[in-house]
């Protein structure tokens, strides 16, 4: 690709950015004051401007930058750090990241633009984000529980136990109630729900960290969740396949609902079977049945309709 990109490397203070052909590069505070001078800096002329989507950090740049139209990319961690190694490059520095995502957006064709949210799907991601730590807080909490033996510590820690407890529900509600409030999701959630296993709250995790969904391959939807093995083969040597990156969050919502179909759905339960008189592990069959879980969901909602029973099979 030719033409003027832009890297920015987000911080909770900052923006660093650098602009490519030129290497220019500028740093402006991270707030809404100083966007439109960004903005201004950026240019009509820029063909892409690339960052990284790492914490709540870069969600008002979004809205703003969306908003006025400016092309941006959002570009995993992960990737922009193998393409800094193979270039060669082992310095991490805010401005050394700039200049590497400037120059990953120039040299990659086909990266996804991303794509404006509504104030819905926005309120689901927070939702979802906040979900996500208490469910990590109540994990933590019941940890904790097993090795406490003092009278007060265990009814401190029940109490904060029945509290996170009380905002998952109310969280879970408010989920619900989101999930209701715009066709599009409702109709995403009815389809995927109506996968056995699968609950309004894992389909609204996928929503949330999968809105890619419905739009990708099969194998291309296996591979962003990181479900699809890696094979490792050189010459006469083949190594075993294993799975490897994607997105973690994707693979931890399937996880509940792969132990479901396993028990319900007769076409992923043989899958799991055969895997299992194969010689496979428990372990990589459940990750096999997750592959074809997320594959599944991506043609149903691609094909905008619900799941149905597969016909019996004749004896």
């Amino acid at each position: 690709m030719t033409g003027h990109t832009v890297g920015i490397d987000i911080s909770k203070a900052h923006l660093d950015a650098c602009a490519l052909p030129g290497g220019v590069t500028a740093r402006f505070s991270n707030d809404a004051a100083r966007f439109r001078r960004l903005m201004a800096w950026i240019g009509p002329d820029t063909d892409r401007v690339a960052y990284e989507p790492t914490g709540p950090w870069p969600r008002d740049l979004e809205e703003t930058l969306l908003g006025a139209g400016v092309p941006i990319y959002a570009i995993d961690p992960y990737q922009v750090r193998c393409f800094a190694r193979s270039r060669g490059r082992r310095a991490k520095t805010d401005a050394v990241d700039a200049r590497t995502l400037a120059q990953m957006a120039a040299a990659i064709d086909d990266l996804r633009p991303t794509r404006a949210m509504s104030r819905t799907r926005r309120d689901l991601a927070e939702l979802q984000l906040v979900r996500d730590a208490l469910v990590a807080d109540r994990t933590a909490t019941l940890n904790r529980g097993r090795h406490l033996r003092h009278d007060l510590s265990r009814r401190v820690n029940d109490e904060r136990l029945g509290q996170i407890e009380d905002q998952l529900k109310r969280v879970d509600g408010e989920i619900r109630k989101l999930l209701g409030s715009e066709e599009k999701l409702k109709r995403t959630s009815e389809i995927l729900t109506s996968i056995p296993g699968v609950s309004d709250v894992t389909a609204a995790g996928l929503i949330v960290h999968m809105p890619e969904l419905g739009t990708l391959s099969g194998p291309r939807a296996a591979s962003l969740a990181g479900l699809a093995p890696v094979t490792r083969e050189s010459g006469n040597w083949k190594g075993r396949a294993f799975i490897q990156g994607g997105r973690g969050k994707v693979r931890r919502a399937l996880y509940m609902p792969a132990l479901a179909a396993i028990r319900w759905n007769p076409g992923l339960r043989r899958k799991y079977d055969a895997l299992l008189a194969a010689g496979k592990p428990p372990k990589v069959a459940l990750i096999a049945v997750m592959r074809k879980l997320i594959v599944l969901a991506n043609a149903l909602v691609q094909q905008d309709r619900l799941w149905t029973p597969e016909p019996p099979v004749a004896a």
